[in-house]
């Protein structure tokens, strides 16, 4: 398996220019071919909030209009300058169902994580879960804090033997290929097993890695009360100075997620680090 088709998100936020960043660095390691998507809010309404725009449908319609010719101007010098071979789309239609549309179509999604500070950031509400949710393909998921400097030198992989999480092993075998560090991480939760009785299953990860020609080494973290699952991954993502976390999405109900939280939306809203996640 390889990554021959990339596709990234592409708005109007200030993030924007990042994520066409990494997706061009990824396209050039493997040589893939890249789509940039440009889909922006359709909620005729949102415009209200933002200083300086009118609510005319043409000046509305101007305004996207600019704003749409400078995003691919800039992605497409981006990829001139860097030897990759790209396409720009800016297809009509519902944001989530025709991301998702184009996404099944390619091995790889880029996408940003939501940033509340930034109004050009909003797609739609749950924009990247519910994109996560419905197109069948992983996606690279990039924080808008900081900066990123590296990705996939030092990968963790958060393990819990579900289905999620052996889709999105699968479907990080590219990166983990070329990976200078691959661990494997397994939480445990208070009064559930101990780290000695999760060691097994992860062990087993290992070895099935290892005919791919990738070493990863095992590690498993008790859940202290009090601190949720994804906050115990991020905390070991800082400890072992990982560039990458690879985890499976949601393994209950949207619903239950959205109410009570879960690893999947805490790393979603508190991400440090971009994480690749397949469901």
């Amino acid at each position: 398996m390889n990554y021959k088709t990339l596709l990234v998100h592409l708005d109007d936020s200030r993030q924007s220019g990042l994520r066409t960043r990494i997706a061009l660095d990824l396209a050039r390691r493997f040589d893939a071919h890249l789509i940039g998507l440009y889909i922006v809010c359709q909620d005729l309404m949102r415009p209200m909030f933002r200083p300086g725009e009118g609510l005319r449908p043409a000046v509305l319609e101007a305004q996207h209009e600019a704003r749409r010719e400078r995003a691919e101007a800039a992605f497409l010098e981006a990829a001139r300058l860097a030897m990759c071979k790209a396409e720009w789309r800016a297809p009509p239609g519902p944001a989530v169902e025709t991301a998702a549309l184009h996404a099944r179509h390619a091995d790889l999604v880029v996408l940003g994580q939501n940033n509340p500070h930034d109004p050009a950031a909003y797609i739609a509400r749950h924009f990247v879960t519910d994109l996560l949710m419905t197109a069948g393909r992983p996606a690279l998921v990039l924080p808008y804090t900081g900066g990123i400097d590296t990705l996939g030198q030092n990968v963790l992989v958060a393990w819990d033997g579900s289905r999620e999480a052996a889709r999105a092993v699968a479907d990080a075998l590219p990166l983990l290929r070329r990976a200078a560090s691959v661990t494997i991480e397994a939480v445990t939760p208070p009064g559930y097993r101990t780290p000695e009785e999760a060691a097994p299953a992860a062990i087993e990860v290992a070895a099935w890695l290892d005919p791919h020609g990738i070493r990863a080494s095992f590690s498993a973290t008790p859940r202290v009360a009090g601190v949720s699952t994804g906050a115990t991954l991020l905390n070991r993502a800082s400890d072992l100075h990982a560039d990458l976390l690879v985890m499976g999405a949601y393994g209950h109900s949207r619903g239950w997620e959205r109410a009570l939280g879960g690893a999947t939306r805490t790393l979603l809203e508190s991400m440090t680090v971009p994480v690749l996640i397949s469901h």
